[in-house]
C-alpha cells in the first residue's frame, strides 16, 4: 500500500521542491501544503479516510494530527524537515536532504525488549543533619521510611519519630530500584532519653538493610553511578536539589518498565577461558558497573545498564549488541537516506549522528543561526556512544563523504569506545588514500556545530557499495571495509590497525610450536582450528578478534597478536600454520601424538632433576602409546617406587658417639 507523505512549507517559510523529493522517494505519494495543521487540516482528514499509512513532515504539530487520527487507528509517522533542512541558509538546496529524511522515516524500527522493576516504596534515607530529617518527614506519608544518620554531627531529636532513626555508615551497597541491599557498620539505635542531640547505643557492624529506594543526602562519596535506577542523591546544603530528589522519590512506587538496552550472547564472549583473562574491552568502558567479569564470559545486568551502548561499540565478537535500535536497523536507515539523497540529485552527503542533546542544538541553530548545510543529513540515535564500527564503515562504503558524531562538550563516560572506532575507520581510509572521514564534534554550542559543518570540503569520489546491512556487526564492517578497498583502487594487501581494533592476525612461531592445540580449545571464534585426522593447526584471519586468549594460553609463548586488516583472499580461508607427521608408538606402531611434543616433555622431565627421568630407559617409556606404557611399566622391570639410594639411618647413639670422638 502506497504511503502518503505531506510536505508542508510551514506558511511558506521553506521552499521544498516536490519534484526533487519525489525522485528520491519514488514509492511515496507526495502531497503539498502550506498550512496543513490549521487552515488545510481537511487535507489530512481526507487522507485518513483513505486508510493508507501517512507521513507528516512536521513534528511540532504532531499532537494536532494525532488527535485527529485517534479514532482512525491509522499508521502515522512524523519527520522534521523544517529545523533539520528547510530552515537554513542553504534551505533552497535542501530538497534532496528532505527526501533522505523522508526515506529514513519509512524504515521501521524493531521493538525493544523491556524488563520490569517493582518498588513497594520502602525507602532508606541517608543523611547527616536536620535536612535529612526534614526530607524523611516529607516522604513519610507516601513511603515506608527508615532514616540512617552518619552520627558524626549533633542532630536534635524530633518531637515525634514516625519512622525509625538510626546511626551507621554504609560499608557496601548493591542492587537497583526494588532490590537494594546495603551493609551497615557502626549500626546503632538512639537512646530514648537523648535530649539536646542524639546519643547512640552500642554499635555493631555487618547490619543489613533491604529497600526499594535509596535517598542519599550525606553529601559524601556516591554509593552508585548517577544513572542507577532508584538511587537519588542531592547536596544537603542545596534545598532546591533536596526538594527535587524528594519529589522524585515519591514517584518511585509501583511497576516500571525499563528497556533492555543490550542483548548479550554468552558463548560469543571472548573474556576468559580456563582461568585465563583476555578481552576486557567492555569492562574497561562501562561507566555504570553494569558489567562484571565471570568465569568464561562477562555478565551484563540489564537492571543496572544505563544504555550508553559503549560495550556494544567495542565488542569485537558481537556478543554484546545494542538494541535501541540494533545496529542493523540504524544501518538500514542510513542506507535508505543515502540512496534517496543521491536519487534526488544530492552529492557528497555528510552524516551527523546525534542524540537528544544534539537535536536541541540543531533546532537552536535553525532558529537562531544558519541551520545545517544542505548536504548534512542528521541521523538520530539513542546514544552516540552506541555507534560501532559497522555503522561507520558501512555508511562510508555506501557513499557518505564524511561522518560527524555530535558529543557534549563534557565528554560522556564510555565515549572511549566510539572514539576508538573513529580512529580505526580513519586508519583504514587514510591507508587507502581516502583521507580521514570521521570525527567527533564535542560542543554544547549550536553555532560551534554550524561552524564545524560549514567548513567541510569532503567529497565521496568512489562508487557507493550496494550491499545490505545483513549479518552480525563484524560481518557488516568487514564487508564494508573490503568494499572501500575495491572502490579506492588501492593495491595495498594489508593495513596496520590501532590496538584493540578487533581485526588482525595471530602470528605463530611455527618452529617452536609443539602442536599442543591449546589455542584451538580456548579460541572463542574458531580462528585457530585443529585437524581431527592428523597433527595440524590452521588459522582463519577473518575470524580473529584479537582477544589474546590464544597468546595467554599458549604454553610455549609462541603466539603474538598483530592488529591489521588483510584484504587478501587468503584471509577468508584457513591457512596452514604447522603440520607434523604423527608420532608412532615404538612398540605397536599406533600414532598417539607428535614427535615435537614428546621431545618437549622428555626435555622438561630430564631437566627437572627427578631421579626417575635421569635414566634413558625410563624416558623411552614416553615414546610409547598409553596402552604400551602400562605394559612396559608392568613387564619391563621399572619400579616407580625404587627411587635413588637412600642414606643410612642414623640413631641418637650414632650422634652421641660422633660427639665423643670429636672431643678426643
Amino acid at each position: 500500500m502506497t504511503r502518503i507523505a505531506f510536505i508542508c512549507s510551514c506558511e511558506d517559510t521553506m521552499e521544498p521542491e516536490l519534484a526533487t523529493i519525489r525522485r528520491g522517494c519514488p514509492g511515496v505519494e507526495l502531497r503539498g501544503a502550506e498550512h496543513l495543521c490549521r487552515s488545510q487540516l481537511d487535507r489530512f482528514q481526507a487522507a485518513l479516510e483513505e486508510g493508507r499509512p501517512i507521513t507528516v513532515a512536521c513534528t511540532q504539530e504532531a499532537p494536532v494530527f494525532e488527535q485527529e487520527a485517534e479514532e482512525s487507528e491509522a499508521d502515522i509517522t512524523f519527520v522534521n524537515i523544517r529545523e533539520q533542512a528547510g530552515w537554513a541558509k542553504e534551505g533552497r538546496a535542501a530538497s534532496a536532504k528532505m527526501a533522505a529524511l523522508l526515506a529514513m522515516a519509512q524504515v521501521p524500527m524493531p521493538s525493544t525488549p523491556v524488563l520490569g522493576l517493582e518498588s513497594q516504596g520502602v525507602c532508606l534515607v541517608l543523611g547527616r543533619d536536620e535536612a535529612a530529617i526534614q526530607a524523611a518527614t516529607r516522604l513519610a506519608d507516601t513511603l515506608d521510611i527508615t532514616l540512617l544518620l552518619t552520627g558524626q554531627e549533633e542532630v536534635q531529636p524530633p518531637r515525634a519519630t514516625p519512622f525509625p532513626i538510626l546511626a551507621g555508615r554504609v560499608a557496601q551497597a548493591t542492587g537497583w530500584l526494588g532490590q537494594f541491599e546495603l551493609v551497615v557498620n557502626g549500626y546503632a539505635a538512639p537512646i530514648p532519653s537523648s535530649r539536646a542531640s542524639f546519643r547512640w547505643g552500642q554499635a555493631k557492624d555487618g547490619a543489613r538493610s533491604r529497600c526499594d529506594i535509596v535517598l542519599d543526602l550525606t553529601g559524601g562519596t556516591p554509593l552508585f553511578h548517577e544513572t542507577r535506577e532508584g538511587y537519588l542523591r542531592a547536596d544537603p546544603a542545596n534545598p532546591a536539589a533536596v526538594l527535587e530528589a524528594v519529589l522524585r522519590a515519591q514517584s518511585l512506587v509501583g511497576t516500571f518498565e525499563k528497556p533492555r538496552f543490550v542483548t548479550f550472547t554468552e558463548n560469543l564472549c571472548a573474556h576468559a577461558r580456563n582461568r585465563r583473562t583476555a578481552c576486557t574491552r567492555c569492562l574497561d568502558v562501562c561507566p555504570t558497573g553494569a558489567i562484571t567479569p565471570g568465569k568464561d564470559s562477562v555478565a551484563i545486568s540489564a537492571e543496572i545498564c544505563a544504555g550508553c551502548g559503549s560495550c556494544a561499540a567495542v565488542c569485537p565478537t558481537g556478543a554484546a549488541r545494542y538494541a535501541l535500535p540494533p545496529a542493523e536497523a540504524v544501518g538500514a536507515r542510513i542506507r535508505a537516506a543515502l540512496t534517496a539523497f543521491r536519487a534526488a540529485g544530492g552529492e557528497h552527503p555528510v552524516l551527523l549522528f546525534h542524540a537528544e542533546q544534539g537535536e536541541a542544538l540543531i533546532d537552536a541553530l535553525a532558529r537562531h543561526g544558519d541551520g545545517l548545510p544542505a548536504r548534512v543529513i542528521p541521523v538520530r540515535v539513542n546514544e552516540v556512544t552506541q555507534i560501532d564500527l559497522s555503522i561507520l564503515a558501512a555508511a562510508t562504503a555506501w557513499g557518505a563523504a564524511g561522518l560527524r558524531l555530535l558529543l557534549p562538550a563534557r565528554r560522556p563516560e564510555g565515549a572511549e569506545g566510539v572514539l576508538r572506532n573513529i580512529e580505526t575507520l580513519n586508519a583504514v581510509t587514510r591507508g587507502l588514500g581516502l583521507g580521514e572521514r570521521a570525527a567527533a564534534i564535542e560542543t554544547d554550542d549550536p553555532f560551534s556545530v554550524g561552524e564545524a559543518l560549514a567548513g567541510l570540503r569532503l567529497k565521496a569520489l568512489w562508487k557507493p557499495d550496494e550491499s545490505l546491512p545483513l549479518g552480525a556487526p563484524r560481518e557488516v564492517a568487514l564487508r564494508a571495509l573490503r568494499a572501500l578497498h575495491v572502490a579506492s583502487g588501492s593495491a595495498i594487501p594489508t593495513l596496520p590497525l590501532p590496538a584493540l581494533a578487533g581485526f588482525g592476525a595471530a602470528q605463530v612461531k611455527a618452529e617452536d610450536c609443539t602442536l599442543c592445540l591449546a589455542c584451538t580449545m580456548v579460541c572463542p571464534v574458531g580462528a585457530f582450528r585443529a585437524n581431527p585426522d592428523r597433527p595440524e593447526l590452521t588459522f582463519l584471519e577473518d575470524a580473529c578478534v584479537q582477544c589474546g586468549l590464544c597468546a595467554a594460553t599458549c604454553p610455549e609463548k609462541v603466539i603474538t597478536l598483530e592488529p591489521r586488516l588483510n584484504f587478501a583472499p587468503e584471509a577468508r580461508e584457513p591457512q596452514l600454520v604447522k603440520r607434523e607427521e604423527p608420532m608412532p608408538c615404538n612398540r605397536c606402531g599406533k600414532p598417539f601424538g607428535t614427535r615435537s611434543s614428546v621431545e618437549r616433555v622428555k626435555r622438561k622431565l630430564s631437566a627437572s632433576g627427578h631421579w626417575m627421568f635421569q635414566n634413558p630407559k625410563h624416558l623411552a617409556v614416553l615414546e610409547l602409546c598409553e596402552d604400551c606404557r602400562v605394559i612396559e611399566a608392568t613387564l619391563g622391570g621399572i619400579d616407580p617406587y625404587a627411587g635413588t639410594t637412600r642414606p643410612e639411618t642414623r640413631t641418637t647413639e650414632d650422634y652421641l658417639r660422633d660427639g665423643e670422638e670429636t672431643k678426643h
